[in-house]
């Protein structure tokens, strides 16, 4: 039995890349983000769900997480893995007033 929990357990933080990684949700409201900046732990993992009634198209040229979402209409939520320390500027392409960093920590 014991066997069968400690097999479990090594999954799950494998799958996860941490036993305590969590899920954050910024969102995009009226051309801004829910929130100016985030703190977060390496392994999280921010969702960004758009509820304004246009496109969005987040994305972070930050060398400790490059990426790009994409465009995407309402209702539509895309997700980031943060799996290195470090601050993160986050933008959107088609609102350039729209900006928010996170903080990633060890």
């Amino acid at each position: 039995m014991l066997r069968r929990v400690l097999t479990i357990s090594i999954i799950a933080v494998s799958l996860t890349g941490s036993l305590f990684a969590a899920e954050h949700e910024v969102g995009q409201k009226e051309k801004k983000f829910t929130t100016e900046s985030l703190k977060v732990k390496v392994g999280d993992v921010v969702s960004f769900p758009n509820y304004d009634s246009f496109f969005h198209n987040i994305y972070s040229l930050s060398s400790e997480k490059i990426f790009d979402l994409g465009s995407y209409p309402q209702g539509q939520t895309k997700k980031v893995k943060f799996d290195k320390a470090g601050k993160i500027l986050v933008e959107c392409a088609i609102h350039p007033g729209m900006k928010m960093t996170i903080e990633v920590q060890p």
